[in-house]
């Protein structure tokens, strides 16, 4: 880890597209500026992590019956199930072959 002691105002070049900027020291923080091309993420990492370990508790929470109502939802088997998927009313009609009086289809 690289360890520097900036004022305010002055700058860090991080590659040749990234310069970060001292904009405001208050207290025990200090406010940065970072200029990055858009293809670059810049992510606070403790907001980062929060979000990972939310996502991860309610994966954890989740019943086997929620799962199950998903799957079925969605028509997803699960393996070993001989069930056909669901019919989701999206196949073509079929032709009907009954027919009226004077012999055409209905």
């Amino acid at each position: 880890m690289l360890v520097l002691t900036r004022k305010v105002g002055e700058q860090l070049l991080i590659g040749e597209d990234v310069v970060i900027t001292v904009l405001e020291v208050r207290g025990d923080g200090i406010k940065i500026g970072i200029d990055a091309p858009r293809d670059v993420k810049v992510q606070r990492r403790e907001v980062l992590l929060s979000v990972s370990e939310t996502n991860l508790e309610s994966a954890r929470a989740a019943s086997p019956e929620a799962e199950t109502a998903l799957k079925a939802l969605f028509g997803v088997q699960e393996q070993g199930d001989p069930a056909q998927p669901r019919d989701t009313g999206s196949a073509a009609p079929r032709e009907s072959t009954e027919t009226d009086d004077s012999g055409r289809p209905q």
